[in-house]
């Protein structure tokens, strides 16, 4: 009833929104017809269909979330590090459930635990420990208790965890590697490097004094040049580093160097988004923050900044004005900067009524997003109609996450607000947030998205479309007007086939676009995945 009753709120609204329509293909009502039937299977026929289904990109994926517990046990035991149980409330674990973390060995000394600890490495030969180990590594198994939900399970998973080295080259290896099995291509991820010396640079000067509410270019634009002065830069070496690391670690693994020997993997193009972690005082924040569009500014692997760490937070909700002010005058100075927000990953008794009421809006106003990360709370938004038609006409895409919807903010079927985006036109891409502490992958969402959202086929393609024209992939877009796939640009304006090659005049195009060049694959596979289906 919720659905249908918002769905009806958009009429007036959609005449001034452009829409762009067109016949359906051979190949998409085939496809449309065995996607209808598979749904009527069951979920493991739906997964089974919709695993080879083409799907773009994935563009709100956590590195550390995205790793299934298994690897971080691997990794752990190959570090040396110890077991250690969680102390009751911090992080929270619900009465009668245990729960382990990684701790350091003694003096540095590889599984040299102290008392209480065991090695790692002893949850391979005890069965009850590994599982234990991924219970408390993920939402595997949860049972929520009266103190205790799905919100904090998941958001104490990622300390638990810590104190490992870095693997991250091995972690990109594996969300590739997952990614290429399910016929993606290209992975946006959040991965926060290195950002020790800025945030000491940040404590050292301070927050400008007055600005504990609200602040602006005035105070702004002096606190930038003194960090910069004392040395912010300095770290912008290190952080590329760390990226161009793991790039060639993941390369490495894969083989991609050797065309015979490459795994599908390297197929899979990646980009990094550089996180920024909310929960804390403003002269970090933006310290951090800073640092992360000096570092995108010149690091073509990381397009563009995002914000994260629980939106409900104390910090997060006190300073999140605050915080949109500061993105507010960094845009000013690094207009190329690509940014997308967690905003709005919100739910009605999670924060005070008010607190629902701003979120996506400031992120859009203020903050400049390009996208917005979960958007849960839309409906709750001060005129939400009017900031949904906002949204469609600025071609603003929302990062759908339906299960970490459902397990972190207890939102799913018809209470999500999926169906108030599609009515209102507002671009859409679904996408994992934490396959890993989930115990999901992208496929999963879709299968999701068919059977609990009914999302036709090309509600689902137009998913896969978007999620690479809201890409922050280099270059242009092979469509002339955002959002409209129904019309190339003249280079490319050939049907695409499945044995179709590039023209000379549009291999030109793709070859200075990274953007076209993955759209105009992604419709290629359209064209296979379409015609194997009968």
């Amino acid at each position: 009833m919720l659905r249908r009753s918002v769905c009806c709120l958009f009429v007036a609204l959609v005449s001034a929104t452009v829409l762009h329509a067109q016949a359906a293909t051979p190949g998409e009502i085939r496809a449309t017809r065995v996607l209808e039937a598979a749904k009527k299977a069951g979920d493991p026929e739906l997964y089974a269909l919709l695993k080879t289904m083409p799907k773009g990109a994935d563009l709100h994926m956590h590195l550390s979330g995205a790793v299934y517990a298994e690897t971080f046990i691997k990794d752990a035991a190959r570090d040396g590090l110890c077991l250690a149980p969680v102390e009751p409330g911090v992080p929270p674990v619900p009465e009668g459930q245990d729960a382990l973390h990684f701790v350091p060995p003694q003096d540095g000394k590889p599984s040299e635990c102290a008392a209480g600890q065991v090695p790692v490495a002893d949850a391979f030969k005890n069965q009850a420990l590994y599982d234990l180990l991924i219970d408390s590594f993920s939402m595997r198994a949860f049972v929520a208790s009266e103190a205790i939900d799905g919100h904090d399970q998941f958001f104490a998973t990622f300390a638990r965890f810590g104190n490992l080295k870095d693997h991250s080259g091995e972690w990109l290896d594996e969300v590739a590697t997952r990614a290429a099995s399910q016929n993606e291509q290209y992975l946006e991820i959040m991965q926060t490097p290195t950002f020790s010396h800025a945030a000491a640079l940040g404590y050292k000067f301070g927050w400008p004094e007055g600005a504990e509410n609200s602040v602006g270019p005035a105070q702004l634009a002096p606190l930038r040049e003194e960090l910069i002065a004392a040395g912010l830069r300095d770290e912008i070496a290190t952080d590329r580093a760390e990226f161009a690391r793991a790039l060639a670690v993941r390369s490495d693994i894969e083989h991609c160097d050797l065309p015979n020997n490459a795994a599908p993997a390297c197929n899979v193009k990646i980009h990094f988004l550089y996180q920024v972690l909310r929960g804390f005082p403003p002269q970090q924040v933006f310290a951090q923050t800073l640092l992360g569009f000096e570092v995108a500014s010149v690091d073509p692997d990381v397009v563009g900044i995002n914000f994260v760490m629980p939106e409900d937070g104390y910090i997060s909700m006190r300073d999140y004005h605050l915080q949109m002010q500061m993105l507010d005058y960094l845009h000013s100075v690094y207009p190329k900067v690509h940014i997308t927000l967690h905003a709005g990953e919100l739910a009605p008794g999670m924060v005070p009524p008010a607190g629902l009421s701003f979120h996506i809006r400031e992120a859009i106003d203020l903050g400049h997003a390009e996208r917005i990360g979960h958007g849960v709370d839309i409906l709750y938004e001060d005129n939400p109609l009017h900031l949904l038609h906002e949204m469609a006409v600025k071609h603003i895409m929302v990062e759908i996450n339906l299960t970490s919807n459902d397990v972190i903010l207890g939102v799913a079927g018809a209470d999500h607000p999926l169906h108030a985006y599609i009515a209102a036109h507002v671009p859409f891409a679904l996408s994992t947030d934490d396959e890993g502490v989930s115990r999901i992958d992208l496929t999963h969402e879709y299968v999701k998205a068919a059977d609990e959202q009914d999302l036709s086929y090309s509600e689902l393609k137009q998913s896969a479309r978007a999620s690479l024209e809201h890409s922050f992939l280099h270059g242009e877009s092979l469509y002339v007007t955002p959002d409209d796939f129904a019309h190339r640009r003249p280079a490319c304006a050939a049907p695409i086939r499945a044995e179709s090659t590039p023209s000379r005049a549009c291999q030109a195009l793709l070859d200075g676009n990274e953007k076209a060049a993955q759209q105009w694959e992604l419709e290629r596979r359209f064209a296979v995945y379409e015609a194997s289906l009968r």
